[in-house]
């Protein structure tokens, strides 16, 4: 039978989890690029302990909002928006560099995330600024351009959210959105594998550490081979 890969990710540098610790079991790290969270020092440091793992490294570009921790979308023009994501991008890569690794993809963070899935101005925008990095996202306007341009598109899965009738993420404000139990979650990352790239644990719930450890035990167990992005 041919093995079979998955990719587990996490958002790092946001100073609200134990970086070095989710670096011990992830395979991808989205980089908080300082809009909605991190700075330079923090990026190194995960940079620096990513590159020692062996971890892929991805711009996790936001809104310039570190007030709203780039949770409210934000009317921003488009030509703003594709510098802001092209600032980002051009920092945590510099700083990539340096640690001996690279920028390997973009994944928007937040209401951007969910903002390019229905807006393609905006999912434009953040093509524009992420030159030709792969792009990791949910179906949608920034995926299906992402596509036309010939870029390559990474499917991702949330091992910790629950999702609707739509296939799409619950509001964080409704019931069962967010899934704490641990073996929920493992067992939605399993049931999500098949049809992703890529499956996410949050890095900023207070248990993403052993939400992570769960969830990769349960894809080694059943049967999937665990490689960066």
């Amino acid at each position: 039978m041919a093995e079979r890969h998955i990719d587990l990710n996490a958002d790092l540098g946001e100073e609200v989890t134990d970086d070095v610790a989710l670096l011990h079991v992830v395979t991808s790290a989205n980089v908080a690029c300082g809009y909605h969270a991190g700075n330079e020092q923090i990026m190194r440091a995960v940079c620096d302990e990513a590159a020692e793992r062996g971890v892929s490294v991805g711009a996790q570009v936001s809104y310039d909002d570190r007030a709203n921790f780039g949770r409210v979308a934000v009317d921003v023009a488009a030509d703003v928006l594709r510098d802001q994501v092209a600032d980002q991008v051009g920092t945590l890569s510099a700083i990539a560099v340096r640690a001996g690794t690279a920028v390997r993809y973009v994944k928007p963070h937040g209401a951007l995330y969910h903002r390019v899935i229905d807006d393609p101005l905006q999912a434009d925008a953040v093509l524009a600024g992420s030159g030709d990095l792969p792009v990791l996202g949910m179906p949608g306007e920034l995926l299906a351009a992402a596509t036309a341009v010939g870029r390559r598109v990474l499917r991702e899965g949330f091992a910790d959210r629950g999702y609707g009738a739509d296939g799409r993420l619950l509001p964080r404000s409704e019931p069962g959105a967010l899934l704490d139990d641990l073996d929920e979650i493992a067992a939605h990352a399993v049931a999500l594998a098949p049809d992703v790239d890529s499956v996410c644990v949050h890095g900023d719930s207070p248990a993403a550490v052993r939400a992570a450890a769960a969830v990769r035990s349960a894809l080694e167990a059943g049967g999937w081979t665990l490689r960066g992005l």
